[in-house]
């Protein structure tokens, strides 16, 4: 077993770093050229550390000019890339990057032709998804465009609200409960042996190695271990401490050329804000960089707060909530997952259940069920909450692009069941639990274009958007990633929103 405090033991402190710090340094730097981070999310569970900026689940030109014309300093793009086969998710990531860059430049955008623009790979903190394809084509597209040639990919997979963390260049998952104060290597978890996007090493500097199949070996890999990181522990001012943290930071990656790979150790929020002082000053020394990152990273980058978990009350603020029940819709499979769901149900008993038989949406009556399962959802959503879940067999094969397949078949039929229900009868909130799950939802199951993400339901794992347009205006949308949480989350979070629980 290994202990957290063993681990950090031979690391300095953190260096206490205020958010407003980052965000008066980015200022500054960015006073004469807006810069606007633009976040490429391959599933919409990136926002969950966010608050108050835009979310585009469509990336037109003219989405990217309304983006921009919010004035913040990201936005994130539902690219959902993490649902497609490699070659599906390399034209979607182009395609994004050529039509910001394009909007980024357009007159019409309300934002000038000054507009700089940085691109975020945002993924999985427990190292699923396409890399190194998508840092990859996101350099070779703005190459392309513009010419700049990209020296360095940052990836800080930490996401330390969720229990993941990264310390001397091993990522792990911390325990709860019981085993509250340690730490597993997360290859030696459930997501390690992803159907599609399984790994053998927690060592990221070996995990780029076996994900580039050898193109950056690992002794290419920059390590940014907590030495660097919190080089400026024993400085006696914050201010001093920061400076001296984010120089030792641009000077280890000073030498990165070509996309070179960087890895940084994260254990805290303030180990985020050292690094992103240290990103800065090494831009402000001309360093190119793209960031393969997990969901606080953009909160750091841009100086931004933790919020708040939102309540009840502020998830409904400018609108008026519907006397319908809510709609919780559940298709993650991970074991967490299955856990929180099981809670909600015993504790919920005001509440309908309805499953979708996974086995009967892959066989000759999918349309039929499909069809009783809306019936039942609009019927039940007259009286109360209505809990929708896929089957809790997992159905797989060995082939991973079967394996997205028969996803997509069932994310499908959530989708429908969404979507009929929403045009039906609308609602009071939706909870979508799962990434795919939660994005197909938004973009398909609710038709949500724009919406602006209001904040956390929980502290740093659940966001609230609320969409600006099409059918689900004003409906509060819940996206709750699979993998975070404890067993109690799903039913907290329903609580909050439901006049039924």
């Amino acid at each position: 077993m290994t202990l957290e405090a063993d681990v950090l033991a031979d690391y300095p402190a953190e260096v206490r770093i205020p958010a407003e710090l980052v965000a008066s340094t980015l200022a500054a730097a960015n006073a004469e050229t807006p810069r606007v981070l633009v976040v490429l999310d391959d599933d919409p569970t990136g926002t969950q550390s966010v608050a108050d900026l835009p979310v585009l689940t469509r990336w037109e030109v003219e989405d990217f000019i309304w983006a921009f014309g919010q004035a913040k300093p990201a936005v994130y793009v539902l690219t959902n890339t993490r649902s497609l086969d490699p070659a599906e998710a390399a034209a979607r990531n182009e395609e994004v990057v050529r039509n910001a860059l394009a909007a980024a430049g357009s007159p019409d955008g309300g934002v000038g032709s000054s507009l700089r623009l940085g691109f975020v790979s945002r993924s999985d903190s427990t190292l699923r998804g396409h890399y190194p394809l998508e840092p990859d084509v996101i350099a070779a597209t703005v190459a392309d465009v513009s010419g700049e040639q990209t020296d360095g990919v940052v990836l800080v997979p930490a996401f330390p609200d969720a229990g993941r963390i990264t310390i001397g260049g091993v990522h792990y998952m911390r325990g709860t409960g019981d085993a509250a104060g340690t730490l597993t290597p997360v290859s030696d978890t459930e997501f390690a042996k992803d159907a599609t996007f399984g790994f053998t090493t927690s060592v990221m500097a070996d995990y780029v190695q076996e994900k580039s199949q050898g193109r950056f070996a690992a002794d290419s890999v920059v390590v940014l271990d907590l030495n660097i990181i919190r080089a400026g522990a024993s400085a006696a001012d914050a201010s001093d401490g920061a400076q001296i943290s984010a120089n030792a930071i641009a000077d280890a990656i000073e030498a990165a050329t070509d996309s070179t790979p960087i890895v940084a150790d994260i254990v805290t929020e303030n180990d985020l804000r050292a690094l992103s002082l240290g990103l800065e000053e090494a831009e402000r020394r001309g360093k190119k960089l793209l960031y393969r990152v997990g969901p606080p990273f953009g909160r750091a980058r841009i100086g931004q707060e933790i919020r708040t978990e939102l309540s009840g009350a502020e998830a409904y603020a400018g609108n008026t909530p519907s006397e319908a029940g809510g709609l919780i819709v559940v298709g993650s499979h991970v074991g967490v997952t299955t856990r929180q769901l099981k809670a909600l149900t015993e504790q919920h008993s005001a509440a309908r259940i309805v499953e979708i038989d996974v086995e009967k949406l892959l066989g000759a009556h999918a349309d039929s069920h499909l069809d009783h399962t809306v019936g039942t959802v609009v019927e039940a959503l007259r009286s109360g909450d209505v809990i929708v879940h896929t089957s809790r067999l997992l159905i797989k094969t060995d082939d991973p692009a079967e394996s997205l397949r028969i996803a997509r078949t069932v994310s499908a039929a959530v989708v429908a069941v969404v979507n009929r229900t929403l045009k039906t009868f609308p609602p009071r909130f939706v909870i979508a639990k799962g990434g795919i799950t939660s994005s197909d939802v938004a973009a398909h199951g609710l038709e949500i274009r724009h919406a602006i993400v209001r904040g956390p339901m929980l502290p740093g794992i659940v966001s609230l958007w609320e969409p600006v347009d099409g059918p689900a205006k004003g409906i509060p949308y819940i996206v709750f990633a699979g993998n975070v949480g404890d067993e109690q989350s799903l039913a907290d979070v329903t609580r909050k929103l439901s006049n039924t629980f």
